[in-house]
């Protein structure tokens, strides 16, 4: 049942056994699965069913530290979160990524990487891909140059993409609204956790619409499912009970903030341009899923060189010191500056399919003549993992948003670990070029500068800064000294709250997060269905 918080008459309470506060994808797949677990889910939104400006602006604050997006730009706040705008890129985290590293502090997870192995395949099954192992096995045989770059130098990973438009908009969740036992309530922002008085149970959430109207919802479990701004969000501002906030005890609430960091490794100097592009520059299809290649540090390199799970991979871009490409102008303004309506994505989608299209059939040929003709350079591009950094972290603000909810402020922090780790990355590159009589790759300058920890590059990416992945901020560790939830997502010392998301990531490898966050929904929806019912209090 849908149900409009603008539609009802007068304030009203909800007694629901599960509340899933956040219609993204970890709250969707959640109550999809909990739905055919046998249980009975009231999925929360903060927006309606297409974008709004009036409740995006409710997603405003500020930012300090590395320079960031407008935080009012990265988290969408409508049916399926920021999902509509995805590029649908999905990778699954590499065991080292679960394990304690005593060269990265911080690290380790509370479950090891074969817990989720089963879940990952379901994800897969969930976003109808083949999975990124089979893609990967595919073009290592399709693909001569992959196999002889695959060694003890680097080794090359796979991200499979769903193009699937819309896959957690209304018109594709209509099993979840239409469900006997499932109420969608929308326009309703989630504005305060009711905290017992003991601190040891959430009794109700709040919320509330810009329009005046408001609802509380009693439940027997909640799960907040609002990504890793938001959430901290939320639990910091709750704090009529516990002053720090919900769950704040150890003040890590909103710290371990992630992103996967972007920029320009480099470039390379190669005869072998053709076979490389046509590797890297390009996706390729398998099974009717589009996969693409990337390189990362195999795990013995890393532990022995002392770096992070980052990644890059190749294309034909423009040096950095070029203005930029009007064709690429365009299309960033496009697509930042235009609001994400229903209509302005069907434009964006158009468009890119229009490129993809191209980009199937013509490439590498487009890009090698660039390359050839030196209009272009071949470039490493990273997506890099951030190092874990208590100093990295979302704190509320000092400006409140129309709801009254005080704003956040980003301070994003990145270390000479992140650094570090794109330097060894592109020497590793150099190093296999070389070997193999391929080329060799030229480091960019700025990772021999000791006073740049981190450049972006408008050049080298639609996404210069990073991908709009938000980690780490309610981080995962077996005990509340060490982390926000436990391994079972719970928040530690609170009975019945539970968060799902990217939120709960302790490290962030190279992968993208939505694979992971469908995977690991999955996973906590399993758990709760385990557990004895929750009376409402």
């Amino acid at each position: 049942m849908l149900i409009d918080l603008r539609e009802l008459s007068e304030p009203q309470t909800f007694d629901v056994p599960v509340c899933i506060v956040g219609g993204g994808a970890a709250g969707i797949t959640l109550a999809r699965r909990l739905l055919a677990h046998g249980h009975t889910v009231m999925l929360v939104e903060s927006g309606g069913i297409d974008f709004e400006p009036g409740i995006q602006a409710l997603a405003g604050g500020s930012s300090s530290g590395e320079p960031y997006y407008d935080p009012g730009d990265v988290n969408l706040r409508m049916l399926g979160g920021t999902t509509p705008i995805w590029g649908g890129r999905c990778a699954e985290f590499d065991p080292i990524d679960f394990a304690p590293r005593p060269w990265v502090p911080d690290s380790g997870w509370p479950i090891a990487r074969d817990e989720l192995a089963s879940y990952y395949r379901e994800a897969a099954a969930v976003l109808e891909i083949t999975p990124p192992a089979e893609g990967r096995a595919a073009l290592m045989q399709a693909l001569p140059v992959l196999r002889a770059l695959d060694g003890d130098t680097l080794s090359v990973g796979c991200w499979s993409f769903d193009d699937k438009p819309n896959r957690f908009t209304l018109a594709n969740i209509r099993d979840v609204v239409d469900h006997p036992r499932a109420r969608l309530l929308v326009h309703a922002t989630a504005t305060g956790l009711e905290l017992s008085p003991d601190g040891r149970r959430i009794l109700s959430v709040t919320v509330a619409d810009i329009r005046g109207g408001k609802a509380s919802i009693r439940a027997g479990r909640f799960i907040l499912a609002l990504g890793g701004i938001e959430t901290p969000r939320l639990m910091l501002a709750s704090n009529a009970v516990a002053p720090a906030g919900v769950g704040n005890d150890h003040d890590l609430v909103g710290r371990y903030f992630m992103e996967h960091p972007h920029a320009r490794g480099g470039r390379l100097e190669s005869e072998a341009a053709w076979q490389l592009l046509a590797a890297f520059g390009r996706t390729h299809r398998v099974g009717g899923t589009r996969h693409a290649a990337l390189l990362r540090l195999p795990d013995e390199a890393q532990a022995r060189l002392g770096t992070l799970n980052s990644a890059f991979t190749l294309g034909a871009r423009q040096g950095e010191r070029d203005a930029q490409f009007w064709a690429m102008k365009t299309y960033n303004a496009m697509k930042h500056r235009l609001d994400p309506s229903a209509t302005n994505r069907r434009l964006w989608r158009a468009v890119k399919g229009g490129a993809l299209w191209l980009h199937e059939r013509v490439d590498p040929l487009r890009p090698w003549l660039l390359v050839k003709s030196r209009r272009r350079e071949l470039a490493l591009i990273v997506r890099a993992e951030q190092a874990p950094n208590p100093d990295s972290r979302i704190r509320l603000g000092g400006e409140r948003d129309a709801l009254g909810v005080p704003r956040i402020d980003l301070d994003w922090r990145l270390t000479e670990l992140d650094r570090h780790s794109v330097r060894m990355l592109v020497t590793a590159m150099d190093q296999a070029l070389r070997g193999r009589g391929l080329g060799r790759a030229i480091p960019a300058a700025w990772l021999e500068d000791p006073t740049v920890l981190w450049r972006t590059d408008p050049l080298i990416s639609a996404h210069p800064i990073g991908g709009y992945h938000h980690m780490g901020t309610a981080r995962m560790a077996e005990t509340p000294g060490r982390g926000v939830v436990d391994r079972d997502c719970k928040v530690h010392g609170i009975e019945n709250l539970y968060v799902a998301g990217s939120a709960v990531f302790p490290t962030s490898g190279w992968a993208n997060p939505t694979f992971s966050i469908v995977a690991l929904a999955l996973r906590l929806a399993d758990h709760l269905d385990s557990l004895s019912p929750a009376s409402v209090q």
